[in-house]
């Protein structure tokens, strides 16, 4: 069974649709215990950095993700599911992040002719080896919708993309990934990386 974890965050039927495609049972849910009994666990999410860690330590789920993480089971964030990972967020100053992850979510830099968010496809450059990415070729296309970026540890970045500015993608780490770009939205590629996630 595969959670997808329910904080009130936006874009959440989508990432159901598009993971119901592989034939897997699929759950929305905040309840602990359910989340808990799940093999894979994604958070989806869009909306403002604050807003949804007031979401999940509103719905006590921020030490359920941590449980599910240690035990190593596979777990997957998008969009602001990624930024939540980290530490903070210059979105909303003073706010504490899962961190789970080591970086911080920085506001795309303002320059000429680059709008902010940014709304559309950008390619990728994949930075290592990964299951996540298997049978996917450098350069591949995703959707991204973002006024804000992720700056991490080195080691733990999986793809890049350029925007104004160098932008960390993907990120990896033993049984954690994310993605800043959309890949329920993403076509065929998104497609074949959530495959990816569903078979690991």
């Amino acid at each position: 069974m595969i959670a997808i974890i329910d904080y009130d965050a936006g874009n959440i039927k989508s990432v159901e649709k598009a993971v119901k495609r592989f034939e897997e049972d699929v759950v929305i849910t905040r309840d602990a215990k359910v989340l808990r009994k799940a093999d894979k666990v994604i958070l989806p999410g869009v909306g403002a950095f604050g807003d949804a860690m007031a979401k999940l330590e509103g719905y006590g789920l921020v030490d359920v993700i941590h449980e599910i993480t240690k035990e190593g089971k596979p777990f997957l964030g998008i969009c602001l599911g990624l930024q939540l990972l980290f530490e903070e967020s210059e979105e909303t100053p003073g706010v504490k992040g899962l961190g789970l992850l080591k970086g911080k979510i920085i506001r795309i830099p303002d320059a000429d002719g680059l709008k902010v968010p940014q709304i559309g496809w950008n390619s990728l450059k994949f930075e290592k080896e990964t299951r996540l990415f298997e049978g996917l070729r450098d350069g591949a296309y995703v959707y991204f919708v973002h006024s804000y970026y992720l700056k991490a540890e080195e080691d733990i970045v999986i793809a890049s993309t350029e925007y104004g500015t160098h932008i960390h993608a993907a990120v990896a780490k033993d049984n954690v990934f994310a993605c800043q770009f959309h890949p329920e939205k993403s076509s065929d590629v998104g497609l074949r990386i959530l495959e990816n996630f569903v078979r690991m």
